[in-house]
């Protein structure tokens, strides 16, 4: 069944408030809001919410924190290592969910971003209270059946506009040192202002 950008709740879509926040918030993010640079996006994403249905039951986190992967040219992104039968899936349409396993013990959330072949992606690193992104992975139940569908309603895993943080501070990538300096160093880990940690060097973005 091809998703649609309703409300997640279903129906029509509607204009939503939530928290006294602005009338577009909790309107589910289609696909054309992922085509963009990940770096873009990665910043916007901060204070999205990543909502999950499983068993009828609905659950909804706040975007914390977002690392942005910026394609094949981007040593620290796996489509540097060229189109596989695993890194395929960041080469697809925007919006397009990229789970992958980590020690094989932990699955990841990431969501294709920028125009098609592009290859870049951004990786949701903590929502709500959940910190870190294998946690996150285990909260939301992720299965690597979810690899390559669209973020949305139907698919049971969707992005909803959110209220941006009054400020998002910039690190370092976590664990990319393999990357070499030039990538290891860019400041492409985006932080809620509320969420960053006393003793990081950290960047207003």
């Amino acid at each position: 069944m091809p998703c649609m950008t309703y409300s997640a709740a279903g129906g029509k879509r509607a204009m939503i408030e939530l928290n006294g926040g602005p009338p577009n918030v909790g309107i589910i993010l289609p696909p054309e809001y992922f085509a963009r640079p990940a770096e873009i996006l990665a910043r916007d994403l901060v204070g999205a919410v990543v909502g999950r249905r499983l068993a009828g039951e609905e659950t909804r986190h706040v975007i914390t924190e977002t690392e942005a992967y910026l394609g094949a040219h981007d040593l620290a992104c796996h489509s540097a290592r060229g189109r596989t039968p695993r890194t395929e899936v960041m080469f697809g349409p925007p919006g397009t969910l990229y789970i992958y396993l980590v020690y094989g013990l932990h699955l990841m959330l990431n969501v294709v971003a920028g125009p098609e072949g592009t290859g870049a992606a951004v990786l949701i690193r903590s929502a709500g209270a959940v910190q870190g992104p294998g946690r996150l992975g285990k909260e939301l139940a992720l299965s690597m059946e979810l690899n390559g569908l669209e973020a949305c309603a139907t698919t049971g895993l969707w992005f909803e506009q959110g209220i941006k943080p009054n400020r998002i501070f910039t690190t370092p990538r976590i664990g990319v040192d393999y990357a070499g300096p030039r990538w290891s160093g860019r400041r492409l880990r985006f932080l809620a202002a509320r969420k960053a940690s006393k003793g990081l060097r950290l960047t207003p973005s």
